[in-house]
């Protein structure tokens, strides 16, 4: 069993939903603050909310692996619907879904875990560090060793403090990983040397607008201006925790600036984009259009960037929640109850990423550049039939509280 420093984690109340199994009571919205500045703004995106929060908890139980969770759950159909069956392990995504975890009271926490809790998942997540972790995997470790207050997060520290000595490039989102995993973890150990050079390090990889997708520009010439969507809401997250944690100006307004721009070039159906430009904040290929991005991750970044003191975004949360309930580009739903599970993404149909690579040579040549016959010939439409831990971790993580906000 885990143990903690002194109590953490969370609680939401449980009950039962309408076809009768354990699930997310159904007054969630008058506990939750988050899910109820949706449901006074938009009521159907607050529907939407409760009802994928009940079918990722049943989602996470089923992708349940040996040591923790597989690396994804994929669906084949059959003649009475869909089989959901899940596939590999992935320490990575164990973690993220250990953050979410920490927010269901502990008999649900049993349910999916089958009889563990989030602590026993953490401490299992923390002795893989000792092995060929990467660098972002031990960050999200210590962040929830963090947030959970385990005994295993000196342990973590030590070890993602030499996983992160080490020189060269590293890729944004570890990057940002690593601040927000210091941020959580300020007051309960001594991480400011290290937390000073992590945040040089993320606020230093800007681009002139947006980031890129490795610190210090080190990939391929032709995409050495691209950024994805993770590029940037990773770093919204980890800087306006940042200026939460330890009151820091500067931090804020790179967090707003780039939420200013993303949200300025998001689709009119609510779609969050995937390519961007980092010299001018363009898109430079939307697609494809991922569900985690519309249900939880730009929901989590903004959430947590207004409770940090930036501009609030409800509008273009439930804008993004909109598109998810009935996707412009696809003819089917993304969220099913029975089997509960929310598919990964609707992309185009080109072969080998095609649109994606040519679009990021010729916008580095010339930036802005459309070539509108690629939309002609690849029509965006085709559902990815695949759902990953991380995604229902995260979709947790981001509605609901944790437990000391509501007592």
């Amino acid at each position: 069993m885990g143990s903690r420093f002194t109590g953490t984690g969370t609680a939401v109340p449980s009950g039962r939903s309408s076809a009768g199994r354990p699930g997310i009571r159904g007054d969630v919205t008058s506990l939750v603050p988050r899910l109820g500045l949706v449901a006074a703004h938009d009521g159907r995106s607050a529907a939407l909310v409760e009802r994928m929060l009940q079918a990722g908890k049943l989602a996470l139980a089923g992708a349940r692996a040996a040591d923790g969770f597989a690396f994804t759950l994929t669906g084949t159909p059959e003649p009475s619907g869909w089989r959901v069956a899940p596939r590999g392990t992935s320490v990575r995504y164990g973690a993220i879904a250990a953050l979410g975890l920490l927010r269901l009271p502990e008999p649900d926490q049993r349910t999916v875990l089958g009889g563990d809790t989030a602590q026993d998942l953490i401490g299992r997540l923390a002795r893989h560090l000792d092995g060929g972790t990467a660098r972002g995997t031990a960050a999200l470790v210590c962040w929830a060793a963090a947030e959970a207050r385990h005994d295993a997060l000196p342990h973590a520290l030590a070890r993602l403090g030499g996983l992160d000595l080490r020189p060269g490039p590293v890729d944004v989102v570890t990057a940002a990983w690593v601040v927000t995993a210091l941020a959580t973890a300020r007051p309960h150990a001594d991480v400011e040397q290290h937390l000073a050079a992590a945040r040089a390090r993320l606020l230093g990889a800007r681009g002139p607008r947006l980031y890129p997708h490795v610190t210090g520009g080190a990939t391929a010439w032709y995409r050495s201006h691209v950024g994805s969507f993770a590029d940037q809401v990773y770093p919204v997250q980890a800087l306006a925790r940042l200026h939460a944690s330890g009151d820091d100006p500067a931090a804020l307004a790179g967090a707003e600036s780039v939420a200013a721009i993303i949200c300025r070039a998001q689709g009119n159906a609510g779609q969050w984009w995937w390519h961007y430009d980092a010299r001018t904040g363009g898109v430079i290929e939307g697609y494809p259009v991922y569900s985690v991005h519309q249900h939880a991750m730009a929901p989590m970044a903004l959430f947590d960037l207004a409770e940090a003191g930036g501009r609030p975004r409800v509008e273009q949360i439930c804008r993004g929640l909109r598109w998810l309930a009935r996707p412009a580009e696809a003819t089917e739903d993304l969220v099913l109850d029975q089997p509960p599970v929310i598919w990964r993404k609707v992309a185009r149909r080109d072969p080998r990423k095609l649109v994606r690579g040519v679009r990021a040579g010729t916008t580095r040549l010339r930036a802005g550049t459309r070539l509108p016959v690629l939309d002609r010939l690849f029509r965006p439409g085709a559902v990815d039939h695949e759902c990953r831990p991380y995604e229902l971790g995260w979709l947790l993580y981001t509605w609901l509280q944790a437990r000391g906000d509501d007592q």
